[in-house]
């Protein structure tokens, strides 16, 4: 059992007290998995009559298309197919798998569906694309003509989302749950004061209309509601509640004399928005092709008061007739058996997105015990609620969910209006073709670092990650690409690429480059124990003197790599830990001793990566600090000075190259971009982007950590079993380390085998024909003049040949010894 999972059982002994507020798909599935795992003092309170309360879960279709880009999601999906199929209910199955059938009628949309074939092959999902005869075959009504062909997953269907709500209610209800309907709640009640050591008051019961319930634990499965739930507690969700149209036709004539509920697949119409199932005699058809409808949960109706004013229920609007004109017209076009019918009725259905389209899981770390199982669908929701019970009964989830992690939104992120205006997007966005690069378009620019005038005057071309404004790439560099010798690319790696890039990386391995770090996050952590606190959180020995930079992980009770971190040592109590995301904040705060201060001061600085053979030209002089190997070696850190800038410079390298991170105060960082600029002109210096630096970082093989791995794997299977060191006393997660045996799985790096093709993430890999894993990152190797792939596979010796499918092609590829560029590291030591 994990440390936090210990603390939670001893709270209030073996079996603690658990209030869900909510008894839709998600609050009855959860109640099932805390049940199963024994914490059975559970209470379920809705506010509406079950068992169909009037939430998203009463109105909801059911479609379960389970392929997605995220592999969460999938693995989500996956578990909710196979629990709702064992799960009868007067003995009616809960999920009805009449497969699904995505169509094509672009070849945009037809090079998208052999993409989404890669996801389901790499993720584990049966799936084909199929031609323009089998679509018809399979859905006999579609015009055979507008369809190019199609993407068939037969082992997808159809929930009964009311009826596997009310399985697993009853099933938790045999273990001792309870649910109590008609309870409005009107509040959360909480501790006085804060914990030591970084923890937060708790939950202490949740009050309603009809009475007070004691919880140890509360967690938020209200939907769209799920806003209104959060301010209670006091903490924010980052949900928007958007009404999605959804129309029945009246009987059809093609399907007269139906007795199933459904017998096509489900069908997607991806290239006009739309959706299709059958409902026995007649046809559901779902829109998003209009504009967005966003809708205030503050001011969403109680059941009693929709019923009043003529809905149906709460999450039922009234049908926009004048929204859906032009889909109708898009329906007829693909199904002629509907020019000749009508909508019998149709209904704007509200439902919840977040800026990033991912659920929002986890525990707040504002209010200890409050936890939020918000934005999730139907397609999601079992899985979803047997990771949130995992992760409150022993610790963490079964599986790796940070993209979902309530903590992933900076603060910047976290505004009512940036979650409209990107909760809105996301609704526009659910069907389109998306690049995997490609930037939300508002709002921007959001976070720019000190230097950003001066990257748009060298033409920055900008793509945006966690609100920052990141450089891929500066056309001001246009002219030294002519010299460069780099493949012509297919339509779709080419977007959001240019051959820019390849002049940054060579120009950064022959001479230098400046590149912008900001983004990168930045802890501050202070105090006495900092040492020791820190010593015990993380897998390398940091029991060094100040000066001293360590690369270390922070592991999970399992030994699962929670992130990857820097930390440097500035002071006897003073450290500087370069982190990943909020997340990492988040988990250091809460294992704080008292006396030990974590502070993210990311926002406050900078920082310029100063990088190739001529760095030390470079620096230099503008110190009279000794910059040379022997004065300043690898792995260390100073606080010194540049010219007129206070830095801290720390010798590192992410790009394989001689040359150090210099940080300053933001309001300092321009004057340190200038000085480092001017300094650097006779040693032709450029600004260089993002796109060489990843692909810099994939010669000199460095891990990426949230894409190449996460707390699903261990240091030695990922490769980085060098920053653990076993015998430097105890560390959080060493144990279970112990216990784990040899690797059946590594992250494996790959070179492609013709020059000219490239891959970009996520494809599977296969091995003597079966599809055996997959790859987390990927670029161009421009040093080696091949497409460096890294991917989890089997064990399996280098020089072993594989291939990798891209958008349905196969692509060699054979497995290669690392580090691919300069395995001496003699360019960084120097």
């Amino acid at each position: 059992m994990s440390e936090r999972a210990s603390e939670r059982r001893g709270r209030s002994g073996a079996n603690p007290r658990v209030v869900v507020v909510g008894a839709g798909i998600v609050g009855c599935s959860l109640a099932d998995e805390l049940t199963a795992r024994g914490w059975t003092d559970v209470t379920v309170l809705e506010q509406g009559p079950l068992p169909a309360p009037g939430g998203s879960t009463s109105h909801a279709p059911g479609l379960v298309f389970r392929t997605s880009p995220s592999r969460t999601l999938t693995a989500f999906a996956r578990y909710t197919v196979e629990k709702f199929t064992s799960l009868r209910v007067d003995g009616v199955s809960c999920f009805d798998p009449v497969g699904g059938l995505e169509l094509a009628t672009t070849p945009e949309r037809l090079a998208e569906l052999h993409r989404r074939a890669g996801y389901a092959a790499s993720w584990g999902v049966r799936g084909e694309v199929v031609d323009a005869a089998r679509c018809k075959e399979l859905w006999p009504l579609i015009d055979e003509s507008v369809v190019l062909g199609g993407f068939h997953t037969p082992d997808d269907g159809l929930a009964r989302a009311l009826l596997a709500a009310r399985g697993q209610r009853e099933r938790a209800e045999s273990r001792g749950a309870r649910f109590l309907d008609r309870h409005t709640v009107t509040g959360i009640e909480k501790e006085d004061g804060h914990r030591g050591g970084g923890q937060a008051a708790g939950v202490t019961a949740v009050v309603t209309d009809r009475g007070v319930f004691p919880a140890d634990h509360v967690v938020s499965a209200a939907g769209f509601w799920g806003p209104v739930i959060g301010r209670m507690a006091g903490v924010d969700v980052p949900l928007q509640p958007l009404a999605h149209q959804y129309a029945r036709t009246k009987p059809l004539p093609c399907l007269s004399g139906a007795t199933a509920e459904a017998s096509r697949p489900i069908l997607r119409f991806q290239d006009r928005d739309l959706y299709f199932r059958e409902h026995t005699d007649r046809l559901g058809i779902g829109s998003y092709a209009h504009k967005p409808l966003p809708v205030d949960p503050f001011t969403v109706l109680g059941h009693g008061e929709a019923r009043a004013n003529g809905l149906q229920m709460p999450s039922s609007l009234p049908f926009t007739e004048e929204d859906w004109a032009p889909s109708w017209d898009d329906c007829r076009r693909l199904l002629p058996a509907l020019r000749d019918s009508e909508i019998e009725e149709g209904f704007n259905g509200v439902f919840s997105f977040t800026p990033d389209g991912m659920p929002v899981l986890g525990e707040s770390r504002a209010v200890r015990g409050f936890w939020l199982a918000e934005a999730v669908w139907v397609t999601h929701s079992a899985g979803v609620a047997k990771a949130v019970a995992e992760w409150m009964v022993e610790g963490r989830p079964g599986l790796d969910v940070h993209e979902c992690d309530l903590t992933r939104f900076e603060d910047a992120q976290r505004s009512p209006a940036y979650i409209r205006d990107r909760g809105s997007q996301q609704f526009v966005e659910v069907y389109d073709v998306l690049h995997p690069l490609q930037p939300m378009e508002r709002p921007r620019p959001l976070r720019v670092s000190p230097f950003h005038a001066r990257q748009q005057e060298l033409g920055a071309h900008f793509l945006e990650g966690g609100g920052w404004e990141r450089p891929h790439w500066y056309e001001a560099n246009a002219p030294l690409a002519a010299a460069a010798d780099v493949p012509p690319r297919d339509a779709w790696s080419a977007r959001y690429w240019s051959p820019v890039a390849a002049a940054e990386a060579r120009t950064t391995r022959e001479r230098v480059a400046l590149y912008d770090m900001t983004p990168l996050r930045r802890l501050e952590v202070t105090g006495r124990g900092a040492l020791d606190f820190l010593h015990g959180m993380t897998t390398n020995n940091l029991r060094k003197k100040p000066g001293a930079v360590t690369y270390t992980l922070l592991l999970d009770g399992t030994g699962g790599i929670r992130s990857d971190l820097t930390v440097a040592r500035l002071g006897p109590d003073r450290f500087q830990v370069g982190a990943n995301s909020p997340a990492d904040l988040d988990w250091l705060t809460r294992h704080a001793p008292d006396g030990v201060h974590v502070r993210d001061i990311t926002s406050g600085t900078c920082c310029v990566g100063v990088w190739g053979p001529l760095a030390r030209d470079l620096v230099q002089p503008l110190t009279g600090d000794d910059f040379s190997h022997e004065g300043f070696g690898y792995f260390r850190a100073r606080e010194t000075y540049l010219g007129h800038v206070p830095v801290t410079a720390m010798r590192l390298s992410y790009v394989g190259e001689l040359g150090w991170e210099l940080y300053t105060t933001a309001d300092l960082g321009l004057r340190l971009w200038d000085t480092l600029w001017e300094a650097g002109r006779p040693y032709g210096v450029i600004a260089a982007g993002r796109s060489a630096f990843n692909s810099l970082r994939l010669e000199k093989g460095y891990r990426a950590w949230g894409v190449d791995m996460t707390d699903e794997h261990d240091p030695y299977e990922a490769g980085v079993g060098f920053a653990v060191r076993l015998d430097k006393g105890d560390f959080l997660g060493k144990e279970a380390l112990r216990l784990r045996g040899e690797p059946r799985r590594r992250l494996t790096p790959l070179l492609l085998d013709d020059p000219a093709s490239v891959v970009l993430g996520k494809e599977p890999v296969y091995v003597d024909g079966v599809a055996a894993g997959y790859v987390t990152s990927a670029a161009y190797g421009y040093t080696l003049g091949r497409c460096v792939a890294y991917a989890w596979l089997p064990v399996l010796p280098v020089g072993t040949g594989v291939s990798v499918e891209y958008f349905g092609e196969k692509v060699g590829a054979t497995i290669a010894d690392e580090p691919l560029f300069d395995p001496e590291m003699s360019r960084i030591r120097c």
